[in-house]
């Protein structure tokens, strides 16, 4: 099969296309074939000098992934070839998502909803899994609370305010003016130009808030949370 690899770490003049053994499923996993892979940070920082996933030449990149199932495992009954899935296969680990085929457990796998394009499906599974384990898994949030949306239109961002939205609370997003007509549609209750507004001066009696990065924002956000 083919894919895209890299013998060292660097920038993006190190990716080459090579043919490469395409790998068979064990008795858990599921063999799919690629139709669309995500790229975001986790990639191009494993790509530069192996990340977080701490990634050793050669390897193959990306773990966000959208396909059809090819073959499945002696003990795999949820999934059938012809079912299209997605999924953030074997993070941290190798899960070779710029190739034209994966292999993972089945239960790194979703089906993928029939709203979505494989390209969309791609994008949702780092930044969705994120938002979610924030919000639901861990900050519990729940109807009638106050939410505040760092970088609200950004990756995590934007997944958050949805997931929150559908939960019952009060969602205020913080992103450049520009990006307010978006927040407006995907539900924000109100939304704070971060460049020329103080949000700290401007929110307060927040339940929860989501910052995707850390820094200054997020020492800052303590003070606008319920005491």
């Amino acid at each position: 099969m083919r894919a895209v690899v890299q013998d060292e770490l660097g920038g993006p003049e190190v990716l080459h296309l090579a043919e490469v053994e395409r790998p068979e499923p064990g008795p858990t996993e599921i063999l799919v074939r690629v139709h669309a892979a995500g790229v975001n940070p986790t990639d191009w920082k494993s790509r530069e000098s192996g990340g977080l996933t701490g990634l050793k030449p050669p390897f193959i990149l990306g773990w966000d992934v959208s396909g059809t199932v090819e073959a499945v495992g002696a003990g795999v009954r949820l999934y059938a070839p012809g079912d299209e899935v997605y999924g953030m296969p074997r993070f941290p680990h190798q899960a070779g998502g710029y190739g034209q085929y994966v292999t993972a457990p089945a239960r790194h796998f979703d089906f993928k909803p029939q709203s979505l394009t494989h390209v969309e499906a791609a994008a949702v599974p780092l930044t969705g899994l994120t938002a979610h384990q924030a919000l639901v898994d861990n900050a519990g949030v729940r109807e009638g609370q106050r939410v505040l949306v760092h970088a609200a239109a950004g990756g995590v961002g934007h997944l958050a305010v949805q997931i929150a939205k559908a939960r019952g609370a009060y969602v205020i997003g913080t992103a450049s003016e520009a990006k307010h007509g978006f927040l407006r549609s995907i539900g924000v209750d109100e939304a704070i130009d971060y460049r020329s507004t103080d949000f700290a001066a401007a929110v307060s009696d927040i339940d929860i808030v989501v910052v995707p990065f850390g820094g200054e924002f997020a020492a800052k956000s303590a003070s606008v949370l319920k005491v």
